[in-house]
């Protein structure tokens, strides 16, 4: 482990250890904090009480499921080995195309982010799945902390097969094993914008729990016959999303956690329509209820 991620991890303080009467998700750990989808994240995440830690998933040539947001390196918050800046819109360093040891060389936490000032930065590369669950799930044992949940996203769409990401079933399937070696499935649940993948795991892993990620969240309905049966989570954008809605599908027996929510009075707004949880960058600004 490269010293730099080794001082993250040890020089992130302890600011709360508050208790959430709803599930406080960090997204991508702890985004407008941290370099997002990294450890540090997500154990920062966790010292500021979140109770789930949302991240996202690619593949790699060598078949390592690597935590990040976007199948390649993305410009606006990686260099490259060398030091370089990528060029924006190129998605050609794709991770499907690397082995990991090309992963590590990138480096995804020093470049400053103008979406997200406050970002604490430090050389850190994009970890492996099983590396994330191995530090998190000792870190919170001995820091005497709750066993965090872990809401994991497969991102897949028709036309990244076979050039950014396996099929959803080749996909789903290399996931589902890594996760059930590593954490209980009673801590975890997989969701995704690709209903083919919530199909696949719906069909294979009934047991498994099951969020839909939603754009517009005025279309519930629709939405709901064209998934051909109902999820356990229903998560949406939070900008569409209403009181009437809200009881609709809560009375459906479905919990409803919104996204991206990033200021205190919207949170609390949510919370007053019967949400049951937030995933949010910045799990300091959430409403202690």
């Amino acid at each position: 482990m490269k010293k730099s991620l080794l001082f993250a991890l040890i020089f992130i303080p302890m600011i709360s250890e508050a208790q959430f009467s709803y599930d406080l998700q960090g997204h991508r750990g702890s985004r407008g904090l941290m370099p997002e989808n990294t450890i540090p994240a997500m154990i920062k995440a966790l010292d500021l009480g979140a109770t789930t830690l949302e991240l996202d998933l690619a593949v790699t040539k060598d078949g390592e499921i690597i935590v990040s947001h976007e199948p390649y390196m993305n410009p606006l918050i990686c260099f490259t080995p060398e030091g370089s800046e990528i060029k924006e819109g190129d998605k050609s360093h794709n991770i499907y195309q690397m082995t990991f040891q090309e992963v590590k060389k990138y480096d995804s936490g020093t470049k400053f982010h103008a979406g997200f000032p406050q970002q604490v930065k430090f050389h850190v590369t994009k970890p492996r799945l099983k590396d994330l669950f191995e530090v998190v799930e000792k870190y919170v044992k001995d820091h005497n902390l709750p066993s965090p949940y872990y809401n994991i996203e497969i991102k897949s769409s028709v036309e990244g097969d076979g050039v950014y990401h396996p099929a959803p079933a080749e996909f789903s399937d290399i996931v589902f094993k890594l996760i059930d070696s590593s954490v209980s499935w009673e801590r975890v649940n997989i969701q995704s914008f690709d209903f083919r993948v919530l199909k696949y795991y719906n069909q294979t892993y009934p047991d498994v729990t099951l969020a839909m990620l939603i754009t517009d969240a005025t279309k519930s309905k629709a939405q709901l016959e064209e998934l051909g049966f109902q999820p356990q989570i229903y998560s949406p954008y939070f900008v569409a999303l209403n009181q009437e809605t809200v009881k609709e599908l809560k009375e459906k027996g479905m919990k409803i956690i919104p996204w991206t929510v990033n200021t205190t009075e919207q949170m609390q707004k949510l919370l007053d329509m019967g949400i049951d949880g937030i995933i949010t960058d910045f799990p300091n600004l959430a409403p202690k209820q």
